[in-house]
């Protein structure tokens, strides 16, 4: 079995000459994409369209974005990613529709062992993320490998996600905790108490 192999069947691995060419192949990428007129957004938009090739509709990403592969991440409709996002895509990244991340969310599958002896050894994982729809991620959020958040989640900005997250929720925190419901009370206001002063859903 090759290292690629091993990698791709969410087993220990090590990065050998296959794998850093495949990565290195993405931060050529990377690079044109973060390189590009901010202001050229066809551009923007044809360059993630190459990192990102599983997507469902075109992505809007803020530079700079990072990632190691661009090819594990997928995407559905309408996915924005604010300045700074992070994902180490080593194993599989799945985001549902409307998906908003704020500045600087960081997506980690990829892990070392705890052990000091065998994380020395070189080996390492990549166990996947996945996020359904119609979910907001504040800016500065961590999620760590293997979690699942739900559909139609709020999670707070500066959270660090361990553990998976159920749909229709607001969590936040360090460790991510649920904190409370989604409710249709949650309808009629854009921030806190303060309600629209227009009907948003005509």
């Amino acid at each position: 079995m090759t290292q690629k192999e091993r990698r791709d069947l969410e087993l220990a691995y090590k990065a050998d000459e296959e794998i850093m060419e495949e990565m290195k192949q993405t931060r050529r990428l990377v690079r044109e994409f973060n390189t590009a007129d901010p202001c050229d957004f066809e551009k923007q938009t044809e360059i993630a369209g190459r990192l990102i090739p599983h997507a469902d509709g075109p992505v809007a990403l803020g530079q700079p974005f990072y990632c190691d592969y661009g090819t594990h991440i997928y995407v559905g409709k309408n996915f924005l990613a604010n300045y700074n996002c992070t994902i180490l895509d080593v194993g599989k990244v799945e985001i549902g529709d409307n998906v908003l991340f704020g500045p600087s969310v960081s997506v980690y599958t990829a892990g070392h062992p705890i052990h000091p002896e065998t994380r020395n050894t070189g080996y390492e994982y990549g166990i996947p993320v996945k996020i359904g729809s119609n979910v907001w991620v504040g800016g500065n959020t961590v999620i760590t490998p293997g979690v699942t958040i739900g559909d139609n989640v709020v999670i707070g900005a500066g959270s660090v996600v361990t553990k998976d997250i159920p749909s229709n929720v607001v969590a936040a925190g360090n460790p991510c905790r649920v904190i409370r419901r989604v409710t249709e009370e949650d309808r009629k206001y854009y921030y806190k108490k303060r309600e629209f002063d227009i009907d948003v859903f005509q």
